[in-house]
């Protein structure tokens, strides 16, 4: 059967908070089955475990938070997008501040420090929420429109298109597709960075974002060029870190989509509007799980090898 996953054992990283600044520490720990994936506010007098879920999250300015009574984790979806595209099921998180430290600006820390604990297969199948119908949520008109919509689909695909006038941007692809069973994750998505405008950081300093942020952690751009001196990693990175963040915000159901996904200029409240959107109509998705591995998507029965 196509089995739920964990992790061997558990693995540690420290960093700083993108919009904090905040020095923070991660410890993943491997978790039962059917325990999802589940943040611990450790530094808290006592701690508090926020379970993941469409329904937790609380604020999606700029990056998806999540909550449970006043305790809150930001910036969860960098961390879930790795998560979501190594097939991890089950994980405890436990969080010494208020946010997932940003590392640098992609997945790709995340993805090797999964890879380095290694996974496990565990006695219990992985439940997918397949999408019986089409669900969208439309937001604006004409210049303004944005919207973002999931589809049937036997498998798990993503289609995002942005759209910035900035020079910079428009030299690059602002269309971009991935299908996650091509396996591909890893090398084609998780290492896009997320991206700033110099114009923007005063505005966002002023209101206690952003305090983290720099060279080492994103993409900045000034009215002209990128000021990266190593450049982008992809040619079309500034729309493949919308597919990593949309994967990220996606697997925040708590179970990993069988759907088409695809948008126009979203983020991430448009990606949790969709997720409520999806879940208001029960008629719409069904919770399936594979006994046989030749009953899967192509590529999902080796999405995740054990490491």
């Amino acid at each position: 059967m196509i089995a739920q996953r964990t992790l061997k054992t558990l693995t540690k990283a420290v960093g700083v908070g993108l919009h904090s600044g905040q020095r923070v520490e991660l410890t993943l720990r491997p978790a039962p089955p059917d325990t999802g994936i589940v943040f611990r506010r450790v530094d808290l007098a006592e701690p508090v475990e926020i379970p993941v879920t469409a329904t937790s999250v609380t604020d999606t300015r700029l990056a998806s938070t999540i909550s449970h009574g006043k305790a809150k984790v930001h910036t969860i979806e960098h961390i879930m997008s790795a998560c979501a595209g190594l097939g991890i099921d089950n994980l405890v998180i436990d969080i010494t501040a208020e946010e997932v430290p940003i590392l640098d600006g992609s997945a790709a820390s995340f993805v090797y420090l999964l890879q380095s604990a290694g996974s496990v297969a565990q006695d219990a199948p992985r439940r997918f929420i397949r999408v019986l119908k089409a669900v969208e949520v439309r937001e604006g008109e004409g210049r303004s429109l944005k919207w973002a919509r999931l589809e049937p689909y036997h498998g798990f695909k993503l289609s995002f298109q942005i759209e910035f006038d900035h020079p910079a941007v428009s030299a690059t692809g602002q269309a971009v597709e991935f299908d996650l069973g091509s396996g591909q994750y890893s090398r084609e998505i998780a290492r896009a960075r997320t991206f700033g405008f110099t114009r923007d950081v005063e505005m966002m300093r002023s209101h206690g974002l952003a305090l983290g942020g720099g060279l080492d952690n994103a993409i900045v751009l000034d009215d002209y060029k990128v000021l990266n001196a190593d450049g982008l990693r992809y040619q079309d990175e500034f729309a493949k870190h919308k597919i990593l963040d949309a994967m990220g915000d996606l697997y925040i159901v708590g179970k990993p989509l069988l759907a088409a996904y695809s948008a126009y200029r979203s983020g991430h409240a448009m990606n949790n509007q969709l997720l409520r959107a999806l879940l208001a109509q029960p008629d719409s998705y069904e919770i399936v799980s594979f006994d046989k591995d030749s009953q899967a998507p192509k590529g999902f029965d080796r999405l995740a090898p054990v490491w």
